[in-house]
Order: structure tokens, then C-alpha cells, then sequence
């Protein structure tokens, strides 16, 4: 009965500097998670690099990040890279780049334009009446029209989830949005204690049916900051990332001591922005 499957669209958000194996892992990791459960057909995976404005340390420049993620999933069937987000002149929330997402499924022809993506917060309610979505003879018997709407579940790794705790890094309010109205897959190393963290937030253990949790048993300890330390001692990266993007990376140099140095003494974007909000 395949048809009565929730769609889901996994959203990665991030900085990808550089993308590696572990980022195109997590994709993976989730999606059979979701079709072991039987109750979810996986139909796309977005990659999201984070704009400039973010201004995280050693943040190189998105074209080149944006690049590397189409070169990594250059053979992916499923998983694409899309630049609305790296395209923005200034930070943009991650729960803005989830209602974006969401919105263009909602309405593929879209324009990209940051409106579309804000007025969003009452369409978990208005999903029954989506005109032109469905032929109108189901209307008698509406609920598995519901389930014709994809859900844009956010996947990140257990860090991202721990960053919920950061003072200052996420607003209250988008976390509880995020989490209720689109859900979380955080992949996590077998031990890991995400479930501790959640039972120690309550807006996450209020919600905890919307976030999954999968475990990671063939651990992947990538990153990309081991990644470009590396790089800047001269030493390969074959076959932690994709091959393309090492060309790429070799080609154009682009991590070195210099482009570490990016950003240093900035501060984060959000921690920027929410600092000077709690102030007023």
C-alpha cells in the first residue's frame, strides 16, 4: 500500500566547508531509517550551505562550498544541493529555510523570494484544503490526502541537536517550530546520549514523537574540520571525501592557514543577532 506512505524531504543545513563522506552518509543512514519503518517513502534529500553572512571562522566562500556539494552529489538519484539559501545577502534562521523548503513543495513554481518563506506558521492546519494538489473526488474521505503533503524533516547530526543548548545560537520559538510542525532526524553514534539531551530539554521531550533518532553503527568520525586541518599540513584527504571534490579543493587551494584565519574574532551571525535581541 505505498501509496499510503507519509513523503518525506530531508533538509541539511550547514556549513559544508567542505562537504565529505559523512555529510552524504547521514542522507543515507536516514533514509533507510525511515523505509525500515515502513511508514515514510524518502522522495528527496537537500543540501543547504549556509550564506557568507554566517561568518563562522574559517568559512570559505559559499560558490565554492555550493560547487563541491553539486560535484559530491553529482551521482546521487536523490540528494541535490540547492543555493536559495547561500544565495542570501544576509543569515538566514534555519526554521526560514525549512518554511522556504516547505512552501516550494507546497508550490513548485514558487518565486525565490524570502516573502514566500515567512508567512508560514498556520499551514499545518490549512493542508486538508490545498487546492489543485489532489482531484477533487477523494474530498468525501480526506485523510490520506493529508499524508500527500511531504514533510521537510531537518537532518543533522547529534552536535546540531546539542547545539539547541547553546545560549543565544537558536531562539526558543524556532526550535519548538522546527521540531513541532516539520521534526528532526539526527543521526547519532551508538552511545551517544541524545536521548539524555532530550529528556533534559523540554520543549525537545514535549516533541520527542516528531524528532527520530538513528543510530549510527558503522561510525563515520569525519569531519570537516579534520578535513581542512589536514589540508593545511599537506596531508591527503582521499577517500574521506569524494573525489571530485578533492580535485576541486587541490585545483582551486583552497584551504590553507590563511583561509582558517577567515572570520576570526567575528562573531556567529546568530549569536550576533540574538545576543543584542535579548538586550532590548
Amino acid at each position: 500500500d505505498a501509496d499510503r506512505k507519509t513523503e518525506v524531504v530531508l533538509l541539511a543545513c550547514g556549513s559544508f566547508n567542505p562537504i565529505t563522506n559523512m555529510h552524504l552518509r547521514l542522507f543515507e543512514l536516514a533514509k533507510d531509517y525511515f523505509h525500515e519503518t515502513g511508514k515514510y517513502k524518502v522522495i528527496k534529500g537537500i543540501i543547504s550551505p549556509v550564506g557568507d553572512a554566517y561568518k563562522k571562522k574559517g568559512l570559505i566562500s559559499a560558490n565554492h562550498r555550493v560547487t563541491m556539494a553539486k560535484l559530491a552529489t553529482k551521482n546521487s538519484d536523490w540528494v541535490e544541493v540547492d543555493d536559495w539559501e547561500s544565495c542570501q545577502s544576509e543569515w538566514l534562521e534555519t526554521l526560514k529555510v525549512l518554511r522556504y523548503h516547505h512552501q516550494k513543495l507546497l508550490s513548485p513554481d514558487v518565486t525565490n523570494n524570502l516573502q514566500d518563506a515567512v508567512p508560514l506558521t498556520k499551514l499545518g492546519r490549512k493542508r486538508k484544503q490545498e487546492p489543485n494538489r489532489h482531484d477533487p473526488i477523494k474530498k468525501k474521505n480526506q485523510s490520506p490526502d493529508v499524508k500527500n503533503v511531504p514533510q521537510v524533516k531537518l537532518l543533522c547530526g547529534s552536535d546540531m541537536l546539542e547545539s539547541f543548548g547553546i545560549p543565544n545560537l537558536w531562539k526558543l520559538e524556532d526550535i519548538t517550530e522546527i521540531v513541532e510542525k516539520h521534526g528532526l532526524v539526527c543521526i547519532s553514534r551508538a552511545g551517544n546520549n541524545v536521548q539524555k539531551f532530550i529528556y533534559e530539554s523540554d520543549i525537545l521531550w514535549r516533541h520527542k514523537n516528531n524528532i527520530h533518532l538513528v543510530e549510527e553503527w558503522i561510525t563515520n568520525d569525519i569531519s570537516s574540520t579534520k578535513i581542512r586541518r589536514a589540508l593545511r599540513r599537506g596531508q591527503s584527504i582521499r577517500y574521506l571525501v569524494p573525489d571530485g571534490v578533492r580535485a576541486y579543493i587541490e585545483k582551486n587551494n583552497l584551504y590553507s592557514p590563511d583561509s582558517e584565519d577567515r572570520n576570526a574574532g567575528v562573531v556567529l551571525a546568530p549569536l550576533q543577532k540574538y545576543a543584542s535581541d535579548s538586550k532590548n
